[in-house]
């Protein structure tokens, strides 16, 4: 028979509370439990911002911008999710996906929030001819259409 795991406190990626044998109050820990996996499951923002809305729906997101202000203070970078009246904050891990309402595109987190950059359409030049020219300029307005890259870039 192998050895029971050995857990600490919280989950190691993203801070889920643990139960223990005999804990008081556990629906407090599963509650909280619930309301991150809630905010990161299909995870979709509001938009980017460095102040929290004035009247926040609950469920609400929000990705905290640089240089926040408020509750949000000492919070950039982090997603701000509305849950039972109070902000939750979530740090981010690398391969975090979400769907950002605001632009209706995808961001991605690796170190840093990024969004996906638009090619440039072609231009000039002997070897690529018109046809090629259309099916890849096509090609970009299908992708900017499915909110891989941003309109107008």
């Amino acid at each position: 028979m192998s050895d029971p795991f050995l857990f600490d406190t919280a989950s190691p990626r993203y801070g889920l509370p643990l139960l223990f044998p005999g804990q008081a109050q556990k629906e407090v820990f599963v509650n909280e439990a619930h309301a991150l996996a809630d905010a990161l499951l299909h995870c979709a923002i509001e938009g980017e911002s460095a102040t929290p809305p004035s009247t926040p729906a609950e469920g609400e997101t929000w990705l905290v911008a640089a240089s926040p202000s408020g509750v949000w203070a000492g919070q950039p970078g982090k997603l701000a999710c509305r849950q039972a009246g109070n902000w939750l904050f979530v740090s981010p891990r690398d391969g975090l996906r979400l769907l950002d309402r605001s632009t209706g595109q995808e961001r991605r987190f690796f170190g840093i929030w990024r969004f996906p950059a638009a090619p440039l359409e072609p231009i000039g030049g002997s070897v690529v001819d018109a046809e090629a020219r259309a099916a890849i300029v096509q090609l970009i307005a299908a992708l900017k259409d499915a909110g891989v890259y941003p309109d107008g870039a």
